[in-house]
Order: C-alpha cells, then structure tokens, then sequence
C-alpha cells in the first residue's frame, strides 16, 4: 500500500458499485466501473471508497453478508464475462433486488455451466490454481451456498443436525450430492475476483487507490458463523444469546438493533486472533486502505439481549481493545486502517485509536446541530489526521438534508433542524443554491489530510438518492446512478478545487 495515501492531502468519492448505471439492473465491475475510474482521474481524485464487497443476504445489506471473504456474484460483469443477455427492462434509477437476483443468477449460472463444458485448458488450469489458493474459505463458502440454494429461507441452524452440526461424513455425502452446484459457486468467486484484480489494476495505472470497508460484526446467516459457532455468543442450538447494535443516538430514537451475533473475545484471544487476522489479511489483498466499521466497538460494544425489540435494551461491555490490535499489528505490520469513530464516543475510544494512529472520521452534516459533539465537526476544528466527508451511506445526501424536514427519521425536532440549518447558513456563509459545492469546498480547503465526497453530494441529489437510513429493514441500498450522472462540468468543477486546495500534488 502506499502510504501516501493517508499522510498526503488527497480526495475521492464514495459510491458503491451496485450504484454504478449500466443495462442489467444493477452496477457492476464492468465497463461503467472503468469508465468512473476514468471520472475520478479527470476529476483530480486519488481514492474511491467502495462498500463491503459480499454476497448480501437479509435485507440486500453489504453488512449482512452470507460470507466474510467471498465476493458478491452479483457483482460480476456480464460482458467481461461475455454472457450478454441482450436488452433487459430494468430500471435504471434503483436496484430492483427481487427481480434483478433471479434473473442475473439464472444467467450467472449458465455461464458457469458453459465454462465447465468449453473453457480452454488454460482457462480451466486458472480456475483450478484459484480454487487450490483459496481452499481455506472457498470450500465451507460453496458448499454453504449450495445447500442454502436448497431452502433458501433457513438459517444454517435451522438445516438437518447432521450438516448443521458439521458431522464429517454428512458434509462429505452432501458434497458429492451437490458437487454441480458447489463447482458453479466456486467459478462465480472465481468469476467475481479475476474481474476485480482486474479492475484494481485498472485503478493503480491511472493513479486511484481504493478504500474498501470491513464490517466489525458478520450476519448470523453466514459461513462465518456456521463454521466458527466457538467464536460466537450462541446457545446450544446455535442462535444468538446476545445481539449488536447502539443505544438511541441521532438515527433513531430506539437505537439500531443490527441483530447480528457478538463475539465471545475471549475464545478469539485464546486463539491469538486467527479467525480476525484472516479477515484483515484478506482485505488488505483487496484494498489500499480499509475502513473499520463501528471502531468504538472494539474498545466497549452495546451488548441486547436477543430476546429485546429494540437497542434500548442494553449494556456496554468491554471489548478486546489494544490486545487485538497489538497482535493484528505485530502479524501484518503497519496497518492502513481507518476507524469509523462515530456514534458514543468516549475518551477510551479515542486513546485506543490515537495509540495505533489510526485516522478517525468526521462528518460535516454533523457540525451545525445541538448535539455536544458537533463542535469537533466543524472544519475549523480538524487534524490532520482525518477522513472527512460531506455524510456517509448512513446520512441524508447533503441536498436532501439541507432540504427535507428530516420528520421521523432522527432525534432531531423541527425547531433542531431549523437552527441547525441557520448555523450551517452563517458558518458557510451560504444561501443554499448550491449548498452540495458549499460543503465540498469547506471540506477540500480543510487541514483533513483525506476528503471523502459520496457520488450523490457531486452530482447535487436529492433525498430520493439516499443509500441507506439505519433503524429501517427495507427498500436501502438500492440507489443507482443514471447515465450522464458523471459530467465533465462536476468533474472540471472537482479538479478545480482539488488543485486550488492541493490535493493532487503528484497529477
């Protein structure tokens, strides 16, 4: 990794790529990845920040995932891949999950067949190598896949005690039984990484890094957890004792209850980490830097009981700390990680991140309301080490907060919004108009080594381009960009900027 990448003033954007435009439905690592890649280089931007890359499960959240270290099939390019399917219907405004699933997997999966019958031996000889280097997980991952493929509503703790309990001569019938199936589920992995080793190379040559994003907990639906139950705060049947979210805060006033299942730390300590030492190592092959996802959690967690409707129900309860990251540290070296460290954030939280200067986050959306911490998002009061971003997937884009009554979906009343508005008004000295630019240029002239703009504040979105509201269960992650969205007048724009307050040095 290069290390410049932190310490030197640069910028980029956020966008997901199953927000790229593109004709099937949802973007891909295709043509239109490429052709953003060659945006961010007109545009003066060094970094695109990308949202955790696995195959989604509930609610299609890139932080529900059925595995840790596979990539999202859905991902895959269906013309790299030269299965074209020919004109589709699909909307180019929003990801239509329920359709577009379906039908690109039935597609998917003919490609796969068609590999497996006329694949060259070079080809073959490639896929074989990938499989053999990636056994570790590839494996338990297919094989997982394939019997889900078979009630895909069940939990893994729902299917027949032989195979939940990972009896060896009941995973060995059911790996002869489905081997079609686990042979496909491993070309689509194999598919989904050569296209995007590809595409990485694709972004060194023209100077862009990638951020990717680690989640700090896993689905209980997943691989992860069917594999590792040793490693998880589960009862005898395998369903979670406790779950992870965060207390009431600026999102909702009942908090977040994720869901997902908390680690039993000491177990993973008794084994100097391994299982998360796996994880980081695979992401630090995938990206230049990494954002770790709810850092605070790693100094004290919000531990509900399973059993509670909401997050209101909780505890705080220490977590591995410095312990875990010593060792991350020692077995990997240097470690180009950014702590998200939003949310209840105390003096612990801080000092952990400062002792292994770990860059922390900032929001500017965040700066002008009645909430103690706002102060610290101000511009004025940065460091240099800091990420700093107009908002993130969680928040509004920054037209839709400047412009919606935000009614129901935070802490904040009207006459909060109607200050805070005010406060934004005089700080940035603004009417409004333009008030995505306004952010953007407070950001980029700021002393924060790294600047990040989501795509949807660039091109001056509304709020029906917003990514994700936390506290909600359905109809997230589906925004796409249209075509056309990335014009030469934004990037012009951009590079401007980026010149005027030097953030691309080396261009």
């Amino acid at each position: 990794m290069n290390g410049k990448v932190l310490t030197s003033r640069s910028s980029g954007i956020m966008l997901h790529p199953t927000s790229l435009p593109g004709p099937y439905g949802i973007g891909d690592l295709g043509p239109e990845a490429r052709r953003f890649v060659d945006y961010l280089a007109g545009a003066g931007q060094t970094l695109w920040q990308v949202l955790p890359l696995g195959p989604t499960g509930f609610g299609d959240s890139p932080y529900q995932c059925f595995s840790a270290l596979a990539g999202n099939p859905l991902l895959i390019s269906l013309e790299d891949l030269a299965a074209d399917p020919g004109p589709t219907l699909f909307s180019p405004d929003h990801v239509d999950f329920e359709h577009v699933i379906p039908w690109k997997t039935a597609v998917l999966e003919a490609a796969a067949k068609r590999f497996r019958t006329t694949a060259s031996a070079g080809e073959r000889q490639r896929f074989e190598e990938f499989c053999c280097e990636n056994a570790d997980w590839l494996d338990d991952y297919a094989l997982f896949q394939s019997v889900k493929q078979l009630a895909p509503t069940l939990i893994w703790n729902q299917w027949d005690e032989d195979i939940r309990e990972r009896d060896a001569q009941a995973l060995k019938r059911t790996r002869t039984r489905l081997a079609a199936a686990i042979d496909t589920q491993r070309f689509l992995q194999y598919a989904f990484f050569s296209q995007w080793n590809a595409l990485r190379s694709y972004c060194r040559e023209r100077g862009v890094r990638i951020m990717g994003d680690l989640p700090i907990y896993v689905a209980h639906d997943s691989v992860d957890v069917w594999t590792s139950r040793e490693y998880f705060q589960l009862d005898e049947r395998g369903n979670p004792r406790v779950v992870a979210g965060v207390p009431p805060d600026y999102f909702s006033r009942t908090g977040q209850r994720w869901g997902n299942p908390l680690y039993d730390w000491a177990a993973l300590g008794r084994n100097n980490y391994d299982w998360w030492l796996r994880r980081l190592r695979n992401a630090l092959k995938l990206f230049d830097v990494v954002r770790l996802d709810h850092f605070r959690g790693f100094e004290a967690y919000w531990e509900i009981p399973a059993d509670a409707p909401t997050a209101e129900t909780g505890r705080w309860t220490k977590g591995p700390g410095r312990s875990l990251f010593q060792t991350l540290q020692k077995e990997l070296g240097a470690l180009p990680l950014v702590a998200e460290n939003l949310g209840v954030i105390t003096p612990e939280v801080e000092n952990l991140r400062a002792e292994f200067g770990f860059p922390g986050m900032s929001i500017l959306q965040f700066a002008f309301g009645a909430d103690p911490q706002a102060p610290t998002f101000r511009p004025h009061n940065y460091t240099r080490d800091l990420v700093a971003y107009t908002g993130t997937h969680d928040c509004d884009t920054t037209v839709g907060w400047w412009t919606s009554s935000g009614h129901g979906e935070s802490t904040r009343t009207e006459e909060n919004i109607r200050r805070e508005r005010d406060n934004a008004r005089r700080y940035l000295n603004t009417d409004g108009r333009s008030i995505h630019w306004d952010f953007i240029r407070a950001l980029l002239a700021s002393v924060a080594n790294t600047v990040m703009i989501p795509l949807q504040d660039v091109a001056g979105l509304g709020s029906e381009a917003r990514m994700n509201q936390p506290a909600t269960l359905s109809g997230n992650w589906r925004w796409r960009a249209r075509p056309g969205t990335l014009t030469h007048e934004s990037a012009a724009s951009l590079r401007a900027l980026s010149e005027l307050y030097e953030r691309n040095p080396q261009r």
